[in-house]
């Protein structure tokens, strides 16, 4: 097995109560465009790299069964929490799911993909697919519009998280992550779909200062820093937390969070 398979897992370890408290669950709108490529109600969906399950359960009822695949311990015991009828979640990686030959009528990744090896996690995609299968990655912009001075301050953090990522080599040794703007080039030139685009959207959520603040702790890319080298960003993090209570306090306002889903029919 590749070693960005064991090391990207891990970087999941330690955190998956803050991932599924803060993070988005996915959109409705994704489940329409992937029916309405189908053509029908889909009888079964993978939702590869799966995390918490955050993004299965708008399934629920929009397919007969729906299978999380996670490598993550850690994500994969809150996932499991969530399993009712018809949705169930198991241990697996992209490129190993241990389902069926062309069984599958939609494979999604719920901004996971970037961590996947693409080409060995294609040629599964293409195995498990049914002909007429619909192939989907979606991926958050970051930072959420909400307001500008907040939206400056999480960039300005997120900034010095990838500074650290480049000039720390136990950080930049713990990871392998490929860069979202080559997905639908990867979908493309895996000569597996006949038909591929991307379709940029967004949706609103509720959102508070303790929320967006919790949103940053949970991103892959800080919590490495905090076990691996806390030292290094402890001081950046309360001075992005502070810009954020500063700018909404104790209101609830409303969230956007921008996706970008590149999608591929077999």
């Amino acid at each position: 097995m590749d070693s960005s398979v064991t090391k990207n897992a891990g970087r999941f370890t330690g955190f998956a109560d803050v991932y599924d408290q803060a993070r988005p669950a996915m959109p409705f709108y994704p489940v329409k465009i992937i029916r309405t490529y189908l053509g029908r109600k889909p009888q079964q969906v993978v939702d590869l790299g799966c995390g918490t399950g955050l993004s299965s359960l708008v399934w629920k009822g929009q397919c007969e069964k729906l299978t999380g695949i996670e490598p993550s311990d850690d994500m994969l015991a809150v996932a499991k929490l969530k399993e009712t009828e018809g949705i169930s979640f198991k241990k697996g990686f992209s490129g190993a799911t241990g389902l069926e030959n062309a069984s599958v009528d939609a494979v999604v990744c719920s901004q996971s993909f970037h961590w996947m090896e693409p080409e060995s996690t294609l040629a599964e995609v293409n195995r498990i697919l049914k002909p007429g299968g619909v192939f989907a990655t979606v991926d958050c912009d970051w930072p959420p519009v909400c307001h500008w001075q907040a939206e400056k301050a999480y960039t300005e953090l997120f900034r010095k998280v990838l500074e650290i990522e480049e000039t720390n080599l136990d950080v930049k040794n713990s990871f392998v992550r490929w860069n979202k703007e080559g997905h639908l080039a990867n979908i493309r030139r895996s000569g597996v779909f006949t038909y591929a685009r991307e379709i940029v959207f967004s949706n609103t959520e509720k959102c508070t200062s303790e929320r967006l603040a919790e949103l940053a702790k949970s991103q892959g890319g800080l919590q490495t820093i905090l076990k691996k080298a806390p030292e290094m960003i402890e001081k950046d993090l309360v001075v992005f937390e502070k810009a954020v209570s500063a700018t909404f306090g104790q209101d609830e306002f409303d969230i956007d969070f921008g996706y970008r889903m590149r999608i591929g029919v077999k």
